[in-house]
Order: structure tokens, then sequence, then C-alpha cells
């Protein structure tokens, strides 16, 4: 039975990504106050290239997240990055929806 890739868990895909050699950031949502787009425990995975999968934010910080995920691969040095309507960064990246969220962007293997 063929699966959507859209049904298939980030984690796995980050996983079948690392079999295949190539470097992988996950991205983690830890933290949400107020009304978030993506519970905590969402995650988004993004490959050396710039691919990616998955959701931290129904799509409205995302790009933001996968370019400072490129960077995490680069520097290998995990970071902390926090969203929310209170920041004025957060509207010019579109976090408009009146909660904040904390998400944990790591290199795995």
């Amino acid at each position: 039975m063929a699966h959507d890739i859209d049904e298939i868990d980030p984690l796995t895909i980050a996983e079948t990504w690392l079999d295949e050699g190539r470097k992988v950031a996950v991205a983690t949502v830890v933290e949400t106050w107020g009304s978030a787009p993506r519970p905590v425990g969402s995650h988004l995975v993004i490959d050396g290239e710039g691919n990616f999968h998955g959701s931290v934010s129904g799509g409205c910080v995302e790009g933001a997240v996968i370019t400072e995920a490129l960077d995490v691969l680069e520097k290998e040095e995990p970071r902390m990055l926090e969203f929310g309507v209170a920041d004025e960064t957060a509207w010019r990246i579109g976090l408009s929806c009146g909660g904040r969220i904390r998400v944990y962007v790591e290199r795995l293997g």
C-alpha cells in the first residue's frame, strides 16, 4: 500500500535521509504560549540541501527555521529559536496567530 509522503512521520524521513548519507537537522517545538499553530513535540526535518518535511508552525515561520537549521548543520551548534506576536520580526515572517513558540534546532547523526 502506497503512502502519501505527508502522512510519514518527519523522524522517519530524517532516518531515511541519514541512511542516504545526508546531513540532517531536526527542529522541535519545545514550548508554546497562547494560540500556537502546532503542539509541543511537532517536528520539521531539514537536510543540507534545504529539503524539508514536517511542520513546526503550520507554515508561518518554516522559512526562518529552515534558514537557521542550515546554519546549525554548517556550524554543528544547536540553537533555541523563539517566535511570537510580541516580537516585531514575528510579523515579518508571518507568526501572526497571537501565540509564541520556542523551537529547538539540532543536527542529527
